[in-house]
């Protein structure tokens, strides 16, 4: 034990030994004579712990000694006799085999550790009063600063607008939070350049050399990247977005935060926003809050709002359901079926009302048909239900459904809180209906509640009021109303129309009609619509049957900024290029007339906007056939520069091939086809052009870009993917519609002009054909009996004069080219004028062969045949021909009864000089 106990730190001896000790002397030896050794050894024994205290606080050397003892004492009791003595009295604690000398030694330690208690104790009290020294010292200090917060850096801000006022607002507080790090505007600009990335930090990067008040001036920075990029989206302005907000299907507190965020950047105040608030409602919210008292301020309306929302939203609402019936004051609503003459009673309820003797008008016993109190011309009304029904008003409805149109008679009601249809109307129709989840409950005039509640809604269909007025909605099917469709408050809400209650007419429409549904523009003479073009001064009849695609002719439309698409147009450069910058180009007066008022209505549509960019293509006019003037803009350096987009454009003789069926053609022709499609985000700083006025970039693909074909044909590709080559031939914005007969044309176009308004693209009136035997298309005419030369590219023919230079030959040879299939050995013909183009001659030498061949040529082009479209079905008949010269090929198939040769296409091939040679 000894053993174990010195081999631990002397400081842990003298706490183990001393303790052990103790405990022994006190329980094993006999009582001294002294009572005091053992009463102070009893004490140490029960206070371990203050000893060891006591000897943490002196150098472990001093208890070297006090261990030595207790170890000599530990030894001699633990081999004392094992048969122990009786406990003595203390007057007989001697023993004659005690050694007093071993005594004295022990009770000489116990002495010396007395007074080094002593000493501990007073230097206990001395660490004690350090200790409240100390503890009144440091409660004198002042009180600390906590960490600084650390604020995260601010996101990297890409050139987008809607981005653009949070990330300068980030830095801002970034750099009150951070005064000691940015003192200095320079400080503050590098920071925030640093932060820039995509066309933000192009365009940072092109001024920051150009402008020292960018590198030094922290508000003219973040002013200049205001006007650069916090442009409103859409084109739009904060004030005009704000008024155009609109609820919709969202929650109000969606709704409430877009409001709040516009309402914040409008600036207006409390005031004029509240009515704005609550026009964006939806009609169920408005009527809601009409009953409430909100006159307080905003914040309430807009807690009120929510709450209500909410509450409507667990809880579907009961609807009142208004009919157009006035029964008597003592009438009982039953759940009976509408008794107008729209809808008859089944031939079992006849018979039921037969037998039970009841009215066939009504359904009630006690009276007959012929004096029933429920009809409108014997029915009795109080002076209440009477001014209650003054809302009422009654029309005639058109709805197109199923290619058909379908007049049926609607109340006007601004006592019903839906729009309804009857059930039997929907079935009649066949329109598809949706579930409504959960179903609506509805209530009559009383209050009672009727039938199961509407469960189901038809889906978006298309109904025209008069001759202009149309839209698409959705109706609420039910089977209480005893008109067919009732419009209720919704419908009046949005449309507002002026109703004159002496003539029974619908007098004047809002503002929203007239965007959204009146097509004034287009006059609709008897059966057709007509739309006079103002260049050719012709009418361009619009058969009745797409009467309801009116929107599709909208030139209004087609100058409205369309959405991004995933088709919008990309403009990636080569590696280690920019865009060049050009020159303004100088302009004659009605030059710049014509580019200020282009500049002005692109500015308004959203199609430009100001730009910053270092990018820089120039401006100028192109005179059009009738004598206007075309903006173009050089895009030939750009387009050096821009890796090309491969997509493939449709190979237009094989397309034709399709036709030879075909009896009956419609020509579309798409209004403003490339600026219906946006420039990708980002790319638009490279669109840039510089005009004597000022420096604009696009919003949407401009003529000129070298991509723009290819980007345009497969954004058309996929909407028409299906029915391509089936019914419908597409060459970028010229679509050619085909079919066997007029039902199918109906069909086909229908359809055509559905997808082109579902993917926003509109036609140019004046430039369509419908529903013709024969027309003119990329070049061709094509009718059912085959494919010829355009006449008037034939009469261009006649007439072109003898060439005098060598591109004025090219541009003959070019033209004549795109008809070689139709002209019998083509090339042998303009032989001796493609031979003056070889060895790349510096100028034309006009010989009497080349005359020979432009006349025989131009004489060729009068006598070409008709090629016949070819039938796979039928058998072919190649005829070839080859001698020195050239290699020749006709291709024709017999048609009718009898068999008549008829030719489909001409080839011929001059040879060159290894065929001549075999």
């Amino acid at each position: 034990m000894l053993r174990s106990i010195a081999s631990l730190p002397c400081l842990y001896q003298a706490y183990f030994i001393v303790t052990d000790c103790l405990l022994v002397y006190v329980f094993c030896l006999p009582l001294t004579s002294s009572f005091g050794l053992p009463i102070w050894m009893c004490l140490l024994s029960r206070l371990p712990l203050l000893f060891v205290t006591l000897c943490l606080l002196i150098d472990h050397d001093l208890c070297s000694p006090f261990a030595s003892v207790c170890a000599v004492v530990l030894n001699k009791t633990l081999h004392m006799d094992s048969n122990p003595q009786p406990r003595q009295s203390s007057l007989q604690n001697t023993s004659p085999d005690q050694n007093p000398a071993e005594l004295t030694q022990l009770q000489a330690a116990f002495a010396y550790q007395n007074e080094m208690i002593k000493e501990f104790q007073g230097q206990l009290s001395s660490l004690q009063a350090t200790n409240e020294h100390l503890t009144r010292y440091i409660q004198s200090l002042p009180p600390t600063r906590p960490d600084p917060v650390r604020f995260s850096l601010p996101d990297k801000f890409d050139g987008s607008p809607e981005k653009c006022r949070g990330f300068l607002r980030q830095c801002t507080i970034y750099f009150d939070n951070q005064p000691e790090a940015f003192l200095r505007d320079s400080t503050k600009c590098s920071f925030t350049m640093s932060l820039l990335t995509g066309r933000a930090l192009e365009w940072a990067s092109a001024v920051w050399d150009q402008d020292d008040c960018i590198r030094t001036s922290f508000d003219y920075f973040t002013k200049q990247l205001r006007e650069v990029f916090e442009y409103p989206a859409g084109g739009r302005d904060v004030s005009v977005q704000l008024l155009q907000l609109r609820q919709g299907n969202r929650t109000a507190a969606d709704y409430a935060v877009e409001f709040r965020t516009l309402a914040a950047q409008s600036g207006w105040n409390e005031v004029a926003l509240k009515p704005v608030f609550k026009q964006g409602l939806n009609q169920i919210l408005q009527a809601e809050l009409a009953c409430k008292d909100v006159s307080s301020d905003l914040h309430q309306l807009i807690s009120m709002a929510i709450k209500i929302d909410n509450l409507l939203r667990n809880n579907p609402p009961s609807v009142l359901a208004t009919s157009m019936s006035t029964p008597a004051t003592n009438y009982q609503e039953t759940a009976e079926p509408m008794q107008i003459g729209f809808t008859k009673v089944s031939v079992e309820e006849k018979e039921r009302r037969r037998i039970n003797r009841l009215c066939f008008y009504c359904g009630q016993s006690g009276h007959q048909c012929r004096s029933c109190p429920n009809k409108p011309s014997q029915i009795k009304v109080s002076t209440s239900l009477t001014t209650m029904l003054t809302s009422c008003f009654t029309l005639l409805l058109t709805i197109n459904h199923a290619n058909s149109a379908h007049c049926v008679p609607v109340l006007i009601d601004s006592g019903s809180a839906l729009n309804l249809i009857h059930h039997d109307l929907v079935h009649k129709l066949n329109i598809p209906v949706i579930q409504c989840i959960p179903p609506i409950n509805i209530t009559a005039i009383n209050s009672q509640p009727i039938g199961g509640g509407i469960t189901h809604q038809t889906v978006p269909i298309t109904v025209k009021i008069g001759l202009f007025h149309s839209e698409t909605m959705s109706l609420y099917v039910t089977s209480t109303p005893q008109h067919p469709v009732v419009l209720g408050n919704p419908w009046l809400t949005i449309h507002d129309p002026q109703i004159s209650w002496s003539s029974k007419e619908l007098t004047k429409w809002s503002p929203y009609c007239n965007r959204h549904c009146l097509q004034l523009p287009l006059r609709l003479p008897c059966l057709t619509t007509s739309i006079e073009s103002p260049a050719s001064n012709k009418s361009v009849v619009i058969p009745p049957e797409y009467s309801d695609y009116n929107e599709v002719f909208s030139k209004t439309k087609a100058t409205q900024l369309p959405p991004h698409r995933p088709w919008d147009c990309a403009i990636e450069l080569l590696p280690y290029t920019a865009p060049p910058k050009s020159k303004v180009y100088p302009l004659t007066i009605p030059e710049t007339q014509a580019m200020e008022k282009y500049i002005e209505e692109a500015l308004a549509s959203g199609f430009i906007r100001p730009s910053t960019s270092p990018a820089a293509s120039g401006f100028f006019f192109v005179e059009k056939k009738d004598g206007g003037l075309r903006p173009c803009i050089d895009y030939r350096g750009l387009n050096t520069v821009t890796v090309k987009n491969r997509y493939p454009l449709p190979l237009v003789p094989p397309a034709l091939e399709q036709l030879r069926e075909a009896t009956i053609f419609t020509k579309l022709d798409l209004r403003s086809a490339y600026n219906l499609i946006r420039i990708r985000e980002g790319d638009e700083w490279k669109t840039a052009f510089i005009t004597t006025r000022g420096h604009y970039e696009y919003s949407v693909m401009p003529y000129g870009l070298a991509n723009a074909p290819s980007v345009f044909q497969s954004f058309i590709n996929e909407i028409f993917r299906d029915i391509l080559n089936h019914y419908v031939i597409a060459y970028i914005d010229d679509i050619l519609i085909y079919s066997k007969t007029r039902e199918q044309h109906i069909h086909h176009v229908r359809n055509v002009l559905s997808r082109l308004l579902a993917n926003n693209l509109y036609v140019k009136a004046e430039k369509c054909e419908f529903h013709v035997s024969s027309t003119t298309f990329l070049g061709y005419k094509i009718s059912h009996k085959g494919v010829e030369m355009d006449n008037g590219k034939v009469e261009a023919v006649t007439e072109w004069p003898r060439p005098t230079t060598l591109k004025e030959l090219q541009r003959f040879l070019g033209f004549a080219n795109f008809y070689r299939r139709f002209i019998r050995n083509y090339s042998s013909i303009a032989a001796p004028l493609t031979s003056l183009l070889k060895g790349k001659p510096k100028k034309l030498s006009w010989t009497q062969s080349a005359q020979t061949a432009f006349e025989t040529l131009k004489t060729s082009f009068t006598t070409a045949p008709i090629l016949k479209h070819p039938d796979p079905e039928l058998p072919f008949i190649v005829e070839v021909d080859a001698s020195d010269f050239g290699i020749g090929a006709v291709l024709s198939q017999r048609h009718g009864n009898p068999g008549k040769v008829f030719p489909c296409a001409f080839f011929f091939q001059k040879a060159n000089n290894c065929r001549k040679e075999l």
